[in-house]
């Protein structure tokens, strides 16, 4: 071999091994950058969620069932996990049904619906207004999301269930944001319940979380790298079995039972695609109704406390009532 090959050979043999660092150098900056992004992605939930659920959310606006001309009656019960939660008992005889009331994930406190159960009262609807763990006078610290609300449900529909004023009476779960989600997980755990009136519901909190992600102008490539970490924590946070717990999985359950999912169109805070996911997923008997505009509780929102004032609003719900119990 002469020099020239020979030098050929080395300065190729260096540019290899100089390439081969590289590739090396490279892929340990990505797996560097891949461990990173996992980090971030895993600790952002952990971060958002801790101001955002461990708590108990005390309301500075509590209504009285004697502003509307009722008399309720305040019910302790104890849930399966060991937790005492409190509603209130609006009765009425011979009803028709018997309306439990649910309500969002910080506001407003279940008492803005003495409303409600007065304009059902005078249809001939008892009602009972839950207050869920970590809510009102209810007892905890964790807010559940949906995943563990259900439990709640499950006393008071163990209690109406046992109480024999409402022998053969049919019971109808109506719940607002994640009351909503409350109400259809309760609806698809619970074959107890006969009807089903669902207002402004997520289809997964994953999903909720990820489109709030979007709004905030977080890259949707990011937001959707985000949205199987989230789940990965409200699993780990609820355990492993709150993974089918979810709305968009217990609709699929609601069987023949009448139901009613309602939304508004423009809704800033629960997108109007979390109410498609869960129609698209619905048997095909249940009813809808969409309201034009930016309405998080559908109903007006000067006419939360007094519902029966929106016309359109009241009459949906009355006629699903009337039409099925």
């Amino acid at each position: 071999m002469d020099n020239k090959t020979f030098i050929a050979y080395s300065i190729k043999g260096s540019r290899n091994k100089k390439n081969k660092r590289m590739n090396i150098d490279i892929k340990k900056i990505l797996i560097i950058l891949i461990g990173i992004l996992l980090i971030v992605l895993n600790v952002v939930p952990f971060i958002t969620m801790q101001k955002f659920i461990n708590f108990h959310v005390k309301y500075n606006e509590i209504y009285r069932a004697e502003d509307y001309g009722l008399y309720s009656e305040r019910v302790m019960l104890k849930t399966s996990d060991g937790i005492n939660i409190f509603a209130h008992e609006v009765f009425t005889d011979n009803p028709k049904a018997v309306i439990i009331f649910l309500t969002g994930i910080h506001n407003p406190s279940v008492t803005a619906y003495f409303g409600h159960s007065k304009m059902l009262y005078d249809q001939g609807y008892a009602s009972f207004l839950l207050d869920l763990r970590a809510h009102g006078e209810s007892e905890g610290k964790v807010i559940g999301l949906g995943y563990k609300e259900h439990l709640d449900v499950r006393a008071l529909v163990d209690y109406i269930k046992s109480n024999d004023k409402y022998l053969d009476v049919p019971i109808v779960i109506y719940g607002a944001s994640m009351g909503g989600a409350t109400a259809i997980n309760s609806f698809g755990l619970m074959p107890e319940i006969h009807g089903l009136i669902s207002v402004s519901a997520y289809s997964s909190w994953d999903d909720v979380f990820t489109e709030a992600l979007i709004n905030m102008n977080i890259p949707r490539v990011l937001a959707y790298l985000q949205k199987p970490f989230m789940k990965l924590h409200t699993t780990f946070k609820y355990g492993i079995g709150s993974a089918r717990i979810t709305p968009i999985n217990q609709i699929k359950n609601v069987g023949d039972r009448p139901a009613l999912i309602m939304h508004s169109t423009g809704d800033t805070e629960v997108q109007l695609s979390n109410y498609e996911r869960l129609i698209k997923k619905a048997p095909s008997h249940v009813e809808s109704w969409v309201r034009e505009g930016d309405s998080h509780f559908v109903v007006q929102r000067d006419k939360l406390l007094t519902p029966y004032e929106d016309q359109d609003y009241s009459k949906q719900i009355i006629n699903f009532l009337n039409k099925n119990f």
